[in-house]
């Protein structure tokens, strides 16, 4: 009776990738086709395996250009599970997005996702008082009911992305309708989520002052990269750097903000690596995320793949239409 009466507010945000760059259209409505051809691409993330509150998240998408429409299309699906209690969240997307040439450098992108999302609780794996006997035996039924815990919705995401050959700048804004997510009634909108990311491409000829591009072809890179989010009182921002060595990609960034904690927190979540092989066509990364919070590395930090593949449907015959393909910081990303 006291804890029902007691004022409690809780707090979450919407789940993230380390490698943001390589689940592009979870990040931003506006990279939907940007390479300028086709991709499919699944990602997976275990964050905290070693506890029971422990969140696994995938996302799967597909995206293709239409150059003689200069439109892109998407379709992203991607599932959450938190914890023992089982809350889980599933969303399939489409996203539409336009590619402007503003003039022989600069490329301008708007795009749009309008999804639906399947939001439940399942309590399955957790067990109840009255299905313990005299003798500590569980039956397998519990007299709890939990029906009618799920709610569905609608939602908009808005985004853009301005960039040349070798900067990008982009912004996206998800939740635009801030729809209501309560699955037990009530009023609980999901807070809009502000997200800038941007980054800078540095060709290792340019560091060495040589001039004659690679005899072999092979990018040889580093890329500064940044990614800010804001989603109600959560801020967090990651800042690293990704190293292309064809057919072998690196990354090194830091996620958190120091600078601003939430409820008098230390707001440095983790150092992360990342380590990736690009076959041409298809890539493969793999990143760990090394826990600093006060959680501490015995939670298991986070583990994290994706998987990538590029492909074209166009008449490999027939010319193409010069375009404005975005290649940063690393092949497999755009």
């Amino acid at each position: 009776m006291i804890i029902f009466f007691i004022p409690n507010t809780s707090r979450a945000q919407d789940p993230q990738f380390s490698q943001y760059y390589a689940a592009p259209l979870y990040l931003n409505p506006a990279l939907a086709g940007i390479n300028q051809k086709g991709r499919a691409g699944v990602n997976y993330r275990n964050q905290w395996p070693s506890i029971d509150a422990n969140y696994v998240t995938y996302s799967a998408y597909v995206d293709y250009f239409f150059e003689e429409q200069y439109s892109a299309l998407g379709l992203i699906v991607n599932r959450d599970q938190e914890g023992i209690a089982g809350f889980q969240s599933t969303n399939v997307g489409l996203q539409y997005a336009y590619q402007l040439n503003i003039n022989y450098n600069w490329t301008f992108r708007p795009g749009v996702e309008v999804s639906y999302y399947w939001r439940n609780v399942d309590f399955s794996s957790l067990t109840f008082g009255d299905q313990f006997d005299e003798t500590g035996q569980v039956r397998p039924v519990s007299g709890e009911n939990f029906s009618g815990l799920s709610s569905n919705f609608f939602d908009l995401a808005l985004g853009g992305i301005l960039y040349n050959g070798n900067l990008w700048f982009g912004a996206a804004m998800h939740h635009v309708l801030e729809p209501n997510q309560a699955v037990a009634g009530g009023d609980d909108p999901l807070a809009r989520k502000f997200s800038l990311h941007g980054g800078y491409k540095i060709p290792f000829s340019k560091l060495s002052n040589r001039s004659r591009p690679n005899p072999d072809q092979k990018e040889r890179s580093m890329t500064p990269s940044v990614n800010y989010k804001q989603q109600g009182s959560f801020k967090q921002l990651d800042l690293g750097v990704y190293f292309t060595l064809e057919p072998v990609l690196l990354g090194l960034w830091y996620r958190g903000l120091p600078i601003d904690g939430f409820n008098n927190t230390k707001n440095s979540e983790a150092f992360i690596t990342m380590v990736g092989f690009n076959t041409g066509s298809t890539t493969i990364g793999y990143s760990f995320d090394y826990t600093i919070s006060d959680l501490g590395i015995g939670s298991g930090g986070a583990h994290e793949i994706s998987i990538t593949y590029a492909f074209s449907l166009a008449d490999p015959r027939k010319p193409s239409r010069e375009v404005r393909e975005l290649r940063c910081p690393v092949p497999f990303i755009f």
